[in-house]
């Protein structure tokens, strides 16, 4: 749907069908390069379709860039249109908290780093001004942690308001090693785009490559063969496996459970291993291309990854671990809701979405496997569907080798040939990763070149649900909360 920017807000309420279908994403485009002005996109998932639908508002070249914000109707558009604001300079009228969100300090005021006037090796150094939130009253004061962390983690600044022990209020800075891999990507071939779109994060490689070459193929007449397909899914079962039952010790490291944390790192080792079978790495990067897969694979057994996995089931005999996680870092089914989580928070929430079921890409339609939720929505819940997913993948697991031993298809992959898009719209790809959808939205020139990639990752509308969860409870739990999220960075600081 094209609409005028003015008629933006409006526009979405219709499309969101008054916030009932919840926000799928956000983003920007320069597209004077192709004629056009700057634009910004709102995509809403329609699970009566099994798609996603695209609402797009164009702007002049040479015009204002403001219009009316969405935040106030959709609270899942806070972010992206901070974002929108950074990146491209757009002002969103109305939005309750036009801090910078991705460009901090260092950045000088002015610069809108995706506009195609900056080139990408423009020199962005300068200053602007970045204001922490904090509550303020008598008896209050601050905690502040980060971005430095003491252990090996990406680095994220977190400010605590607190009433002794009780957390009032968290506001999360995080961006600080932002890569500008969209920028980055400009002009590049798919295929020369193709080993930095699978490093925008280790842990979702699989998912980040998945969606991005869905959106390549979309461009082509051609079909990836069924056995590349086989493979695809095996590997995305498989990354999920290894980050939920690594997940799974992190949590426990929260209170320092060791029994279950050294489960889930020998476990996780394991499947990692099983990952350099498949792929000839431990994070699965080479496998996928677009068009189909590069490798072929043999048959993995799964007989000591279940014998494992029982054991991790002693956590709940442990009355004193069950005690700290029931009821702690707690998010409200409407306030997932609201906020468009994706997920495991999701679905510990009482969400049931999913896209291998909403979207059914690939071949997981021909898959026999259930949707795990919850719906506490606190650390405990989102322990209990992690587990119940990694039962889930390893039946899918055992599904897709079965598929693989009767299919005797050779062919791997097919060349895309040209490349070719409808004028003025873009292609999309989607995959559901250890965190929930990931998303790529993918314009091409009129070459085949990329003119804009926009990455959502799972973590990216997940975040924003941190803040809300820790409300309430005391700032000793807050590592078993934040890591019951286990939410990337590197996904975010794309």
């Amino acid at each position: 749907m094209l609409v005028k920017p003015e008629n933006l807000r409006g526009a979405a309420n219709i499309c969101s069908d008054s916030g009932k279908r919840p926000l799928a994403a956000m983003f920007g485009a320069d597209e004077t390069l192709q004629g056009g002005g700057l634009a910004i996109y709102c995509l809403f998932y329609n699970a009566e379709k099994r798609d996603i639908d695209v609402l797009k508002a164009p702007f002049p070249a040479d015009g204002p860039l403001e219009y009316q914000s969405l935040t106030t109707l959709l609270p899942a558009a806070a972010w992206y249109e901070r974002e929108l604001h950074d990146m491209f300079g757009f002002e969103p009228q109305g939005h309750p908290d036009m801090r910078p969100l991705v460009l901090h300090e260092s950045f000088p005021e002015g610069f809108h780093p995706l506009l195609k006037k900056y080139p990408k090796d423009y020199d962005a150094r300068g200053h602007r001004e970045y204001e922490m939130l904090t509550s303020q009253g008598e008896g209050l004061f601050e905690v502040p942690v980060g971005p430095i962390h003491a252990g090996i983690i990406e680095p994220g600044h977190f400010r605590f308001s607190q009433a002794g022990e009780a957390m009032l209020q968290l506001d999360a800075k995080l961006f600080f090693t932002h890569r500008g891999i969209e920028k980055a990507v400009e002009g590049l071939t798919p295929m020369e785009a193709l080993p930095i779109v699978e490093r925008i994060c280790g842990a979702c490689s699989v998912a980040n490559t998945l969606s991005f070459c869905q959106a390549v193929e979309k461009c082509s007449e051609t079909e990836v063969p069924y056995r590349a397909w086989l493979i695809r899914t095996l590997a995305a079962e498989m990354e999920r496996l290894y980050n939920h039952v690594g997940d799974t010790g992190n949590i426990c490291a929260g209170v320092g459970f060791s029994p279950v944390i050294s489960m889930g790192t020998r476990l996780k080792e394991y499947l990692m291993q099983l990952n350099e079978m498949l792929a000839g790495n431990r994070f699965l990067r080479g496998l996928i291309i677009p068009g189909g897969v590069q490798y072929d694979v043999t048959d993995a057994m799964l007989e000591e990854i279940e014998e494992v996995l029982r054991e991790v089931h002693i956590m709940w005999e442990q009355a004193n671990f069950v005690n700290r996680i029931r009821t702690t870092g707690r998010v409200r089914p409407e306030t997932a809701f609201d906020l468009a989580m994706v997920g495991v928070g999701a679905r510990a929430s009482g969400s049931t979405r999913d896209s291998r079921k909403d979207i059914g890409y690939g071949i997981y339609d021909e898959l026999d496997f259930d949707v795990i939720t919850e719906t506490a929505g606190d650390v405990e819940a989102r322990i209990k569907v992690r587990i119940g997913e990694v039962a889930q993948s390893l039946k899918l697991v055992r599904q897709l080798i079965s598929k693989l031993r009767r299919n005797a298809e050779t062919q791997l992959a097919v060349e895309l040939g040209e490349l070719q898009q409808e004028e003025g719209h873009f292609t999309w790809g989607i995959s559901e990763s250890a965190r929930g959808d990931n998303l790529h939205c993918l314009l091409l020139d009129k070459e085949g070149r990329i003119d804009r990639l926009f990455v959502r990752s799972a973590s990216y509308p997940n975040w924003p649900a941190l803040t809300v969860a820790v409300q309430g409870d005391i700032i000793p739990d807050f590592p078993l909360i934040n890591k019951s999220f286990e939410l990337c960075y590197a996904c975010i600081d794309r």
